[in-house]
């Protein structure tokens, strides 16, 4: 089924605003000066000063962009610079990029909190909350390797609902015997790594319990990156029958993705990240692993992200733009690759997208869900990268290489 999602609007805001294709910055030296020269930056690095991250509190802390090899090594986020540089809001939504950015869902269903009470599921009614867009939040705690971020606001849905909510986001490094720990595996020889995890959790700040009769919130994460012709986006699914565990893949999101764009075997998908063609793919709590993961054959780049998912838990918000059957049936991981929406249409970025969610948040007055989405950069000789790929996607990088027509 076709639907409109936040991709869709953006897509039908490419000809009034800033969004043209970028070339991404040669180095994170590059990027982060870049970000310096209109906003607040703050950059984290390991002892080594290799590993680095750059994050931004006005938008909500979000970190923009990483690297695994200091200034002059390779920035991994994508970065929207036209739109930045040009210094100027706009209606609807501001797509400034960023690797790890803190959402709210869900976005459409009568439990949406960005339509509000009585709108059409249309454009022109679709808003992006203040707070998931243009609010800074407050820098509560730093240090070299971390930043703790805080945020109070108020949402109405569109069942006209309120929720105040509190938002406590830390973004922390790792250090790589924690990193290889989480990867389950010993550290590989020559490989140079950036990890960091983003802790995001949400407070029920009210008098009212959070219900599926008024509605529950749920915690969004989106990683936007570079990409490639080269790129392949890895998912881990979990087999079985479709009547125990649902499809395997939602993808007619846009319509239907070309065999070799998006090839679905019985525990593994291999979907394109090239930035050439615009689709998505959504998997459901029943089948994710809470892994995924991306390899630049180009440039020999690793990238994992991983992320908490409570055992025997399915209540994920439906984001879906019209009134819902099943506003409770949503996805708990998302991949998204760009292009343009129409012959001779410019691309959103390009870029691509690997998202997570939290289940929705069915919180009493002062309980706390939290969110934990670590994503971890990986770059060197491809034999201690191989092995990386087998512990944790549990594919070879030779079958990565060969999933997708060249």
């Amino acid at each position: 089924m076709k639907t409109t999602t936040l991709h869709t609007v953006l897509s039908l805001m490419i000809a009034s605003t800033i969004l043209a294709p970028r070339v991404p910055a040669a180095t994170f030296g590059d990027d982060a000066a870049f970000l310096g020269k209109h906003t607040e930056t703050i950059v984290l690095s390991d002892k080594d000063g290799q590993a680095k991250l750059a994050l931004v509190p006005a938008w909500q802390g979000r970190v923009m962009t990483s690297t695994a090899d200091g200034d002059g090594g390779l920035s991994f986020g994508w970065i929207n610079r036209e739109f930045i540089a040009a210094g100027k809001l706009q209606k609807h939504i501001n797509p400034f990029g960023g690797e790890d950015r803190f959402w709210l869902g869900p976005e459409g269903g009568q439990f949406s909190i960005y339509f509000a009470k009585g709108a059409k599921f249309v454009f022109d009614d679709w808003q992006t909350p203040a707070p998931i867009d243009t609010m800074a939040y407050k820098v509560l705690d730093k240090s070299d390797s971390s930043v703790r971020f805080g945020a109070e606001f108020s949402l109405e849905n569109y069942s006209g609902n309120n929720f105040d909510v509190k938002v406590d986001r830390t973004i922390r490094m790792l250090a790589p015997a924690a990193a290889w720990e989480k990867l389950g595996m010993k550290a590989g020889d020559g490989v140079k790594m950036v990890a960091y995890e983003s802790d995001n959790k949400i407070t029920n700040g009210g008098k009212n319990a959070w219900t599926k009769d008024s509605g529950m919130l749920s915690i969004w994460i989106l990683g936007m990156f570079n990409p490639a012709p080269n790129i392949t986006i890895v998912v881990p699914v979990k087999k079985g029958p479709e009547a125990e565990l649902g499809v395997k893949v939602t993808s007619d999101y846009f319509g239907a993705i070309p065999p070799e764009r998006l090839v679905v075997r019985d525990d593994i998908m291999f979907f394109s990240g090239d930035g050439k063609f615009r689709s998505k793919i959504g998997i459901n709590p029943k089948r994710s692993k809470s892994v995924l993961g991306s390899y630049d054959a180009d440039n020999k780049v690793l990238t994992i992200v991983k992320f908490t998912q409570p055992g025997g838990v399915t209540d994920y918000v439906n984001s879906l733009w019209k009134i819902q059957d099943n506003p409770f049936g949503g996805d708990a991981a998302n991949s998204y690759n760009d292009g343009a929406p129409s012959p001779g249409a410019k691309p959103l970025g390009p870029f691509y997208e690997i998202e997570s969610s939290s289940p929705a948040a069915a919180l009493a007055p002062g309980a706390s869900q939290s969110h934990v989405h670590t994503t971890m950069h990986l770059s060197g000789a491809e034999p201690a990268l191989d092995a990386a790929a087998k512990a944790v996607l549990g594919v070879s990088l030779a079958e990565i290489k060969a999933a997708l027509p060249k």
